[in-house]
């Protein structure tokens, strides 16, 4: 019964949305002509189904929140004879029970200098900004002193498995390495067909056969809060106890902290790490 009276809100919700997304449409911007009288604001429902190239009759069961079927080239069809914006765009697929699509090109957004603020002001504790695949798109000073990121390090997957220094710093790599994997596999079903993920995927496949072992296995599993373990040149074991934050303005970025383990020594280590980085000559 819960599930029915879910679908039954998410229709008459849908029902509403798209009365109103009619009602401030005007026949003239949309270059129609106005002929005779209109009793309600807005564009008629015959209009909205010759400019999205839907029959009528099923137009109006979908306005009218029936329970029917409805596909994503429809619903692009609709969104565009509404001149819906991103955000609406989307809305509209959750209300018609579909996964919505990307709103746009991955690489087009820049890191905004908020951003990269924001990730300078978690100090000497490593923190990275990445995309849904995984792509790093920001990392601060800690993580470069602390993880040895370099310019060369595109994707955490990749590095994690391709970037020699890196790799060796994990304690347990063999232990992870399939957890890792899964929770990759978990993060690319959501996004069937995306072209980085299957990028990323073929990279790696080619170049590890340690991967290519794992992705084949089809295991699956949620990332999760968990602790980071490394074992660096330096400064010996170091433990991180990892958080992961959705950047809400980016749907698809992901704000990683890693936090220094209560009752370790770990930050003092991590401390003494940056002041030699600091002190370095450039």
């Amino acid at each position: 019964m819960a599930s029915e009276s879910t679908a039954a809100h998410r229709r008459a919700e849908l029902r509403d949305f798209l009365r109103t997304r009619r009602a401030r449409l005007r026949p003239e911007d949309m270059g129609l002509p106005t002929v005779g009288r209109r009793r309600t604001p807005g564009l008629r429902r015959e209009e909205i189904a010759t400019l999205a190239g839907v029959g009528v009759s099923w137009y109006t069961w979908l306005e009218q929140g029936r329970d029917i079927t409805v596909s994503a080239e429809v619903l692009d069809a609709i969104a565009a004879a509404l001149r819906l914006s991103g955000p609406e765009r989307t809305h509209l697929y959750l209300l018609a029970g579909q996964n919505p699509p990307p709103s746009g090109a991955m690489g087009d957004a820049e890191v905004t200098p908020q951003l990269r603020q924001l990730l300078d002001a978690w100090g000497s504790r490593p923190a990275v900004l990445r995309d849904r695949s995984w792509n790093l798109l920001a990392v601060n000073d800690a993580a470069r002193t602390v993880f040895g990121f370099t310019d060369a390090d595109r994707n955490c997957l990749i590095s994690f498995f391709t970037n020699v220094r890196y790799r060796g710093m994990h304690a347990e790599w063999s232990a992870i390495a399939p957890s890792v994997v899964a929770a990759f596999r978990a993060d690319a079903a959501h996004h069937p067909g995306d072209p980085e993920f299957d990028r990323v995927i073929g990279e790696l496949t080619a170049a590890s056969p340690e991967f290519a072992e794992l992705w084949a296995r089809h295991d699956v599993d949620a990332a999760g809060p968990a602790v980071k373990a490394v074992r660096h040149p330096e400064a010996g074991n170091l433990l991180f106890d990892t958080t992961t934050l959705a950047v809400a303005d980016h749907p698809y970025w992901f704000l990683v902290l890693y936090n220094p383990q209560s009752g370790t020594d770990t930050a003092q280590r991590v401390d003494g790490l940056m002041r030699i980085r600091l002190a370095a000559p450039a």
